[in-house]
């Protein structure tokens, strides 16, 4: 018996192992795509802030541009004036639609992600009862592979004590032939 029963229960023990590791991959998989998406939705804030300094730059380079032709060009401040405002209202409107744009974008990621982490949730918890299921199974095949390896190992123990009373009987006839042929 335990010359099947090692071979069969260390086959059944690795085998078990590699689906656990298995499952492990599949689940550091899940929790490493939802770090990155984390990762991306905290970047937006730097991002937002990023493209705001860079627009309030171009205003400033704006500015900077109108005042110099200001001072430059005789007569033009009214124009300039009217071209400022014009210019901040504009650079105003953008910078409330980025504003807008990325708290959209950042509320629609979270969304989004809420949304994935709960279906990565009902997957993983799918697999794992799954995977339960499937190691339930392979305990009991292994149950059921060593009990055949016993009842095989039993078959050969019995064939085997057949064969000795076959050939205790041949040589028993053999020397009763022999004792025959002396006499």
């Amino acid at each position: 018996m335990a010359e099947y029963t090692t071979p069969i229960t260390t086959t059944f023990e690795m085998q078990r192992q590699a689906i656990k590791q298995g499952q492990n991959a599949v689940e550091q998989g899940v929790e490493f795509q939802q770090t990155v998406s984390e990762a991306f939705v905290d970047s937006l804030g730097s991002q937002e802030s990023a493209q705001r300094r860079t627009v309030e730059l171009s205003k400033t380079a704006f500015h900077s541009y109108l005042d110099a032709m200001e001072s430059t060009v005789p007569g033009a401040a009214g124009s300039v004036e009217e071209v400022r405002e014009a210019v901040d209202e504009q650079f105003e409107f953008l910078l409330e639609n980025h504003a807008e744009l990325f708290e959209n974008i950042e509320e629609e990621t979270r969304d989004g992600l809420d949304a994935y982490d709960e279906l990565t949730t009902d997957y993983l918890d799918a697999m794992d009862e799954q995977i339960e299921m499937v190691l339930e199974a392979h305990e009991d095949l292994e149950g059921q592979s060593i009990e055949a390896a016993e009842q095989v190992e039993d078959q050969l123990e019995q064939m085997q004590d057949q064969v000795e009373q076959v050939q205790d009987q041949v040589q028993e006839v053999q020397e009763q032939a022999q004792e025959s042929l002396e006499a």
